[in-house]
């Protein structure tokens, strides 16, 4: 770690005793409630559908947990059981973190995504801001909506340049539009309602904890079991990696201190290509499990994902000189303990694949209609 400190939990809530996160069986929401619970004194309400990646292990296994965690199962597409949850929850902040997000899925079934995302972020801001409406004085000067997006929604950049607060909007995938739209509707109820909300875009979180869909996770488990480890394309697709606890860190700070109506970007200062990803995950596993080495044979090109952005990379200067962050892991160090950490609890991978109902395999082969888009260009 670095000499960078994390922030005072208790200090930033100034006084914000009821926090509602949706999405907090989840795998960064899962992040969050962990940090409330462990420094701070707070009622954590947990908003969450219980969808096939939520999973409560983590929380339960806080004493803090018995005591001062709710979860609140709704889903957020019903909009009168989330005006029922909010009220229960009668929250000082909220922290919005629900929501479908694995590209891989977006391009196989798009439809729960826009429901999820979209429809599911209308209603909560509907709830939402009649709760603020009848909030005393006080209460209502106080309270904040933190919105967390994703850097997906600027696009693909080339080789050069890197996303910042100031980026065009430019979403390729569905899910991808899906969150651009709920970042739109945030924006929209701030202006013409008032709300007092906050954004941020994070780029590709990793950690323990993380359902065993996203790219580290697979690897860890294909190179371990002595699979083949699936490498899109020519590999050379640029993510920029942060650790879910120094994201926890950003979140927190923009959430209590953050401009109200401003946006925020996050990332981890891990530009990385994805086979540099896993040829650094091969290399940790043939220290850790040298009997399988080298790892690296595993690797197996496979088709690229369709519409597979290139290059993600963002600028974090606004956060950094504004709430003072910066990330506390580097991505090697950040990496050596999330592979330390899924090799010791394969118990929970297996569990929590078999309970989702993902058995490993290749998601979002759906192919573009080469036909339908060769005419769209043409008008």
């Amino acid at each position: 770690m670095s000499a960078t400190s994390p922030p005072d939990v208790s200090e930033l809530l100034a006084g914000r005793r009821r926090i509602l996160v949706t999405g907090g069986a989840g795998f960064i929401g899962g992040a969050v409630v962990r940090r409330l619970l462990r420094e701070s004194d707070a009622l954590v309400f947990n908003l969450d559908k219980f969808g096939y990646a939520s999973d409560l292990t983590s929380i339960e296994a806080l004493p803090q947990a018995a005591e001062r965690h709710q979860l609140l199962q709704v889903d957020l597409t019903n909009a009168e059981a989330t005006a029922a949850a909010v009220r229960q929850a009668d929250p000082d902040l909220v922290l919005h973190l629900a929501a479908e997000s694995h590209v891989d899925r977006s391009i196989e079934g798009p439809g729960a995504f826009i429901e999820s995302n979209v429809t599911g972020t209308f209603h909560l801001l509907q709830a939402v801001r009649a709760h603020w409406d009848g909030l005393p004085a006080e209460r209502q000067a106080g309270f904040r909506f933190h919105h967390i997006s994703t850097d997906e929604v600027f696009g693909s950049l080339g080789p050069t340049g890197r996303f910042s607060e100031t980026t065009p909007y430019d979403p390729r995938s569905p899910y991808s539009a899906s969150k651009a739209a709920s970042d739109h509707l945030v924006n929209a109820w701030h202006h013409t309602y008032g709300l007092p909300v906050v954004l941020t875009n994070c780029s590709n979180n990793y950690g323990p904890w993380q359902f065993p869909e996203k790219l580290i996770p697979v690897v860890i488990l294909k190179a371990a079991a002595g699979e083949a480890i699936p490498l899109y394309g020519d590999g050379a697709n640029v993510r920029d990696w942060l650790y879910v606890e120094d994201h926890v860190d950003a979140l927190l700070l923009a959430a209590n201190l953050g401009e109200l109506g401003g946006s925020y970007c996050v990332g981890g200062h891990g530009e990385r290509t994805n086979k540099q990803v896993v040829e650094a995950i091969c290399s940790l596993l043939d220290e850790l499990k040298p009997t399988g080495a080298p790892h690296s044979r595993l690797i197996t090109p496979v088709a690229d994902r369709p519409g597979h952005d290139r290059r993600y990379a963002i600028d974090p200067a606004r956060i950094s000189d504004e709430l003072g962050w910066q990330p506390r892991y580097g991505f090697e160090e950040g990496l050596a303990a999330t592979v330390c950490w899924y090799l010791d609890n394969l118990a929970w991978c297996n569990a929590v694949r078999e309970q989702g109902g993902y058995g490993g395999g290749r998601l979002g082969l759906a192919k573009p209609n080469r036909r339908l888009v060769s005419h769209a260009k043409s008008i």
